[in-house]
């Protein structure tokens, strides 16, 4: 593995690397740290002014080139790999394996997306053909297809380096919509970051795209966030990241002159519901696989299943023994950022001090480090006490001791919007598990059987997005092809001449 990469530590701005006045320091979790520019609102204006000049070509551009671009930005990142992995695990503290994984996750992402513009089908085309001899009225000829809305912001995501980043599943879909995007990097891998884009500017200059068609502005402070999402050239923004954060910049896209969609994955505790006969046949196997979902990436993962229901009874116990023992053999590691180990070491003394849970594990890991939680409380004090519902971000897994059906019932019903819901259920279960169905398929946008939420599948298919504060646009999808739709607006031609027409709607 190479460890020659010295970040210069600046924005890329329309094909240029720009830095500013004001620097910020990385924070690895090893090797040396690296001074990054921060950016200001002066950076983000300048960015998407050059996105806005490129979209006048990049937003008219044919299918064909604009799927080559993605597949060479593809490209780009897998020529870099030994360089990509050595940053991101420095910066993160992921292990190489993982970064590796989600490399290819990236890039398979992004050939996905240019396979998928290439067939067309998501410009929904129709066509009302005209009826001059209609009565008591003619009726007009009507074409409609999907039009990139314009330049793009998108936020990088603490706990996705790659997959959710610079080049991440943003980016992908609105590129590949025909849309500019701005990138405000993440001051968690900020290193990580620069690299990726300097794999989209080389795909920028062998495929002859408009610089503007990408920027990325570094920086570790509000103002380039703020002026992303208020900039007036900006026409959408994707945002992963906390609901605290992103609430705050869901409200000032809905507060500009112009409000904008703001499609932001916020948060979930991914309940998985344990159905009595499920339990009676494996609740330690159960268990065990409960245990290491909640476990994996250190529980830095939006479809982290922070909370099992139950009901109550020996074989509860037998699921929570064997969770337990998984969880006391997972060792301390080290979070993403100092921020998120402080914000779960928070989240798990106040669930701590609730008193209305007991504590069967609590790691008293300190620093940068976290270790697994293991809480569980009844289905009564789940549901006089609001606050064992937030979710915690880490490896922090909370047992609910449901009395009856009726009981696990209404806890579905309490819940607040989430990503995924999941069952464990055998045959026998097939009557509880259908009165659940309707009320976890008004709570989230992906229902699971006999599984675990984490890996999230990029397809055709997938929907990662649920009702707030899942997420801000419960419609969308921010995984797989499906996300295309959010960078899209349809618009309709009315007897318009052929010559006129978008190339997709000729003939």
């Amino acid at each position: 593995m190479s460890h020659d990469f010295k970040p210069h530590g600046k924005h890329l701005i329309a094909g240029a690397w720009v830095a500013s006045e004001s620097t910020f320091s990385s924070d690895p979790v090893t090797g040396p740290a690296h001074q990054f520019s921060v950016g200001t609102a002066a950076e983000v204006d300048r960015a998407a002014q050059a996105a806005e000049e490129a979209f006048w070509a990049y937003g008219y551009s044919s299918r064909e080139s604009r799927a080559a671009f993605l597949n060479a930005i593809a490209d780009e990142i897998e020529a870099r790999a030994e360089t990509i992995a050595d940053i991101a695990t420095r910066e993160t503290g992921l292990p190489e394996a993982r970064i590796n994984a989600e490399r290819g996750r990236t890039t398979g992402q992004l050939r996905l997306f240019a396979r998928h513009i290439e067939k067309g089908a998501y410009l929904d085309r129709r066509h009302d053909p005209a009826d001059p001899q209609r009565q008591p009225l003619p009726k007009p000829d009507l074409k409609l297809m999907q039009l990139p809305v314009g330049p793009v912001g998108v936020f990088g995501a603490s706990n996705f380096p790659l997959a959710f980043s610079t080049a991440g599943g943003d980016t992908a879909s609105a590129l590949a919509a025909g849309c500019p995007v701005i990138v405000k990097g993440h001051q968690a891998h900020p290193g990580t970051g620069e690299i990726v884009a300097e794999a989209i500017l080389a795909a920028i200059e062998k495929t002859g795209q408009h610089p503007g068609v990408f920027s990325l502005i570094q920086s570790n402070l509000r103002e380039a966030g703020e002026a992303l999402v208020t900039h007036p050239l900006v026409k959408a923004v994707g945002f992963t990241g906390s609901l605290g954060g992103g609430r705050a910049l869901f409200n000032l896209a809905a507060g500009r002159p112009e409000p904008i969609p703001f499609y932001g994955e916020l948060g979930s505790v991914n309940p998985v519901f344990l159905l009595p006969a499920a339990l009676a046949a494996r609740a330690a196997k159960i268990g065990e696989g409960w245990a290491a979902s909640l476990t994996m990436g250190v529980g830095q993962f939006c479809t982290n299943p922070g909370v099992a229901v139950a009901l109550d009874g020996p074989n509860v116990d037998a699921f929570l023994e064997a969770a337990q023992a998984a969880l006391e053999k997972v060792a301390e590691q080290p979070m993403l950022t100092a921020g998120i180990a402080e914000a779960y070491r928070k989240g798990r003394d106040r669930a701590l001090g609730l008193n209305c849970a007991r504590a069967r594990l609590a790691a008293k890991a300190e620093g940068r480090n976290a270790g697994p939680v293991l809480l569980e409380t009844t289905g009564e004090e789940w549901r006089a006490n609001p606050a064992l519902h937030e979710e915690v971000f880490g490896p922090f897994g909370l047992v609910v001791r449901a009395k009856d059906e009726e009981e696990m019932r209404q806890i579905a019903h309490g819940m607040e919007g989430q990503l995924t819901c999941t069952l464990h259920m055998e045959e026998a279960d097939t009557a509880l598990a259908a009165s659940l169905m309707p009320i976890l398929s008004r709570k989230a946008g992906r229902l699971i059987a006999n599984g675990f939420p984490t890996g999230v599948e990029v397809s055709d298919a997938m929907m990662h997005g649920g009702p707030y504060p899942a997420s801000t646009n419960a419609s969308t999808t921010s995984v797989g092809t499906l996300a295309i739709r959010r960078f899209l607006r349809p618009v309709a031609y009315q007897d318009m001449p052929a010559a006129l027409l978008p190339e997709d709607l000729k003939g």
